[in-house]
């Protein structure tokens, strides 16, 4: 089997095992939403592209990258202002190896990305600011509800992740609307995290729309509208519509969040829940995934121990200081490929197979 290293656990660890040991040799559905928040225009939001406006072409580059090899939307591959790749070249790599199939859900992009996907009728979400984030959301929910019981039916498991830029921002804003202590606990793009600007368009956020830390703690549908995203809300729904099989939120500290919702939707919902996350997000000094998920429930997590500090590319070895750390199901679908080979795919194989995607990338033999 796999090095024990290659997978690190927290919180719950014998639960981890557990689950570790009923998906070892089962094939998963990588499920990936998609969305964008006129929120992350906000100038030092997130490092999601080359600038802000460049946000709403993130979430369908990064899909049509995992589906071609290369993206139709734009030339070349997302990355951040500093040059540094999409985490969506680790969910590629693992993809590669494992042959994982996978299947993309728009739960509100602006532009739509070159690919098969489903659309389960969201719009793009607004700025948080406006108190108006959301539209349709008990709709799309149960749209994305009978989506995740019908993907139930056919999957062993479910692997869940995400393309939103300034989902960590949204993700700030709802979990401390339902009585999420978040403060200075969520994650970043960027190496030096911006919490205090995050804050300040929260508290904007709650004052416009009169709204108190708490107040709609057992209401997150109606935190999401307010002040969320529509990845928030269609994740959600896909995890009350999948309860029968395990799901794996593929995520950072967004995914604490769409742990938060559907805790508060439907607790019984998150008995077969686990977050599957990267290293760089489990050890990141400046947020605090564990403490997160411990005030929602005794949910596991997974973190994939990805290691690129000897990587011969310094935009890969970036990652080590904290730029980037997960997105696009990086972290879950690289624990799927080791668990479902049993061994065969192990983190040495899959950072390996990570920087001949980026060598391939930069020689542009992308085809």
């Amino acid at each position: 089997m796999y090095e024990h290293t290659d997978v690190l656990k927290a919180l719950n660890v014998s639960k981890a095992e557990e689950l570790l040991k009923e998906i070892k040799g089962k094939t998963p559905l990588f499920v990936c939403t998609i969305a964008t928040t006129e929120t992350a225009k906000i100038p030092g939001i997130s490092a999601a592209g080359q600038n802000p406006e460049f946000t709403d072409l993130t979430p369908p580059a990064d899909t049509e990258f995992l589906y071609y090899g290369r993206c139709r939307c734009i030339s070349g591959v997302p990355v951040t202002p500093d040059g540094i790749p999409t985490p969506a070249i680790i969910t590629r790599a693992a993809i590669n190896l494992s042959n994982i199939p996978m299947l993309v859900v728009d739960g509100g992009s602006r532009v739509k990305p070159q690919i098969p996907f489903i659309d389960v009728g969201g719009q793009p979400g607004m700025d948080i600011r406006t108190s108006k984030a959301v539209k349709d959301v008990n709709s799309v929910f149960e749209r994305a509800k009978v989506l995740g019981k019908s993907l139930a039916a056919m999957s062993d498991y479910l692997v869940l992740g995400e393309s939103i830029p300034g989902g960590t921002t949204t993700a700030l804003s709802v979990m401390l609307a339902i009585g999420i202590a978040a403060k200075r606990r969520v994650s970043s793009s960027m190496p030096n995290n911006p919490h205090e600007l995050k804050l300040s368009v929260v508290n904007k956020a709650m004052e416009v729309a009169g709204i108190e830390e708490g107040e709609l703690a057992g209401e997150p549908l109606k935190a999401i509208a307010a002040m969320g995203d529509p990845a928030q809300v269609t994740m959600s729904g896909l995890v009350v519509g999948a309860a029968e099989i395990p799901t794996i939120l593929a995520g950072g500290t967004q995914m604490a969040a769409v742990l938060a919702i559907v805790d508060q939707i439907d607790p019984s919902a998150r008995d077969r829940l686990a977050i599957g996350t990267t290293k760089w997000v489990l050890r990141d000094p400046s947020s605090d995934l564990v403490s997160l998920v411990r005030q929602v429930g005794d949910v596991p997590i997974m973190a994939a121990n990805l290691d690129f500090s000897s990587l011969k590319h310094s935009g890969l070895r970036a990652y080590e200081s904290g730029a980037v750390k997960e997105g696009v199901g990086a972290g879950g679908v690289s624990i799927s490929a080791m668990t479902m080979t049993s061994g065969q795919i192990t983190m040495l194989s899959l950072q390996q197979e990570i920087e001949r995607e980026y060598e391939r990338i930069l020689g542009g033999k992308a085809s």
